[in-house]
């Protein structure tokens, strides 16, 4: 399949993000290994968490650091936004890893809803009501910023 062809429009200015999805710029690895070599030489341990990592890919991507609460604007360039997030995974050998599991905090059906924790609830409610608080908060952030995306380590 060819590439995909975007339509055409009459009267209205199209919005470009930063950069095509995962095409970066070509010092984007360079900074990257020259901040975890840093990052190795100061701790003394291999352990790149939150913070750390959104600074990390903010200074790589050539775009401004914004901690955010929400979590999915960490990493801010015109007209896009990044939320960089942390994975852990118990396996060593990166190269066979074949699943990670991603926390996103702050989707509370508690907090969302109203209502106490119940350890009887039908799991696909709360499920469903955690992709809503989700999507939420994605289309608040969407309001500010043409293009969201996510960044993983």
């Amino acid at each position: 399949m060819g590439k995909r062809k975007t339509p055409r429009l009459r009267t209205v200015s199209k919005s470009v993000s930063a950069y095509p999805l995962n095409k970066f710029n070509s010092d984007f690895p360079h900074i990257l290994g020259q901040e975890i070599v840093y990052l190795l030489a100061s701790k003394g341990r291999a352990d790149l968490q939150g913070n750390e990592w959104e600074q990390i890919f903010a200074l790589c991507v050539g775009a401004d650091w914004k901690p955010s609460n929400v979590g999915l604007d960490d990493v801010v360039m015109g007209n896009t936004a990044w939320g960089a997030k942390t994975v852990k995974s118990g396996v060593k050998d990166f190269k066979n890893l074949k699943q990670v599991r991603l926390i996103s905090g702050r989707n509370s059906p508690v907090y969302s809803y109203g209502g106490t924790i119940d350890t009887t609830a039908n799991p696909n409610v709360i499920g469903e009501q955690v992709l809503e608080i989700w999507n939420e908060r994605v289309s608040a952030i969407r309001e500010k910023y043409k293009h969201l995306e996510q960044s993983c380590w």
